[in-house]
């Protein structure tokens, strides 16, 4: 379990020489002595394209390490992790929604959230059949991922992403491609997914945010 995440001074290396521009000390992030995800937060990260939200969250997620400062959960640096000790947050306290997503086109959409849901057994294929169906996608179960909308692999992802156990869920611009209506629905079963398991979660956008229900929006 984690019930913190700190980041202190925390800079992709690409940014280096820019500590003291405008940009860098507007950001409520970069280069702050502190800045903590609690568990049970619910934070909308907004940012121009170009601006490190999607570098923010793989630095986060252990993917990259191209940064200077430091993150740590509770209080211990990741880079200091081992890969055991990796393998047991990525399928147990962390969950991560790429803005890519991810997913396999020669799969169908079962078989891309059981690629997932196979290792953590959180959702039953009941559970799952009602997801789909909230999300307007029931009649695509069979179909492969590379014939679907840019909208309709949304879907699928967030599916996918909730089927395991999480202390927090990242979620990096997961409804650029929806309407008002799914949005909502997406964050509803974000929110209720989290709130069964008092997780923090944490979106990004360039802004078509994520509604989710009286969030702190923060600046990158």
């Amino acid at each position: 379990m984690i019930e913190k995440i700190e980041i202190n001074r925390l800079l992709p290396l690409v940014f280096k020489g820019m500590e003291d521009t405008e940009r860098i000390r507007a950001s409520q992030i970069w280069e702050q002595p502190s800045f903590v995800f609690e568990k049970g937060c619910k934070i909308c990260i907004q940012a121009e394209s170009g601006w490190g939200k999607s570098s923010l969250l793989s630095f986060i997620y252990g993917n990259r390490g191209d940064y200077s400062g430091s993150i740590a959960f509770d209080s211990v640096d990741i880079r200091a992790l081992g890969v055991k000790r990796w393998c047991e947050i990525r399928t147990s306290s962390i969950a991560l929604l790429p803005q890519e997503m991810r997913l396999f086109p020669e799969l169908t959409v079962i078989q891309n959230i059981s690629v997932k849901n196979d290792l953590t057994g959180h959702k039953t294929p009941a559970e799952i059949d009602d997801l789909l169906h909230r999300l307007g996608i029931a009649d695509k179960k069979e179909a492969m991922a590379r014939n679907l909308s840019i909208g309709q692999q949304q879907r699928v992802a967030i599916v996918r992403a909730v089927c395991q156990p999480f202390d927090f869920i990242f979620l990096d611009e997961p409804v650029s491609h929806l309407d008002e209506a799914n949005n909502r629905i997406v964050a509803q079963i974000v929110e209720e997914e989290a709130e069964r398991q008092s997780a923090g979660i944490v979106s990004t956008s360039v802004g078509n945010h994520l509604l989710l229900s009286n969030p702190k929006f923060v600046s990158l």
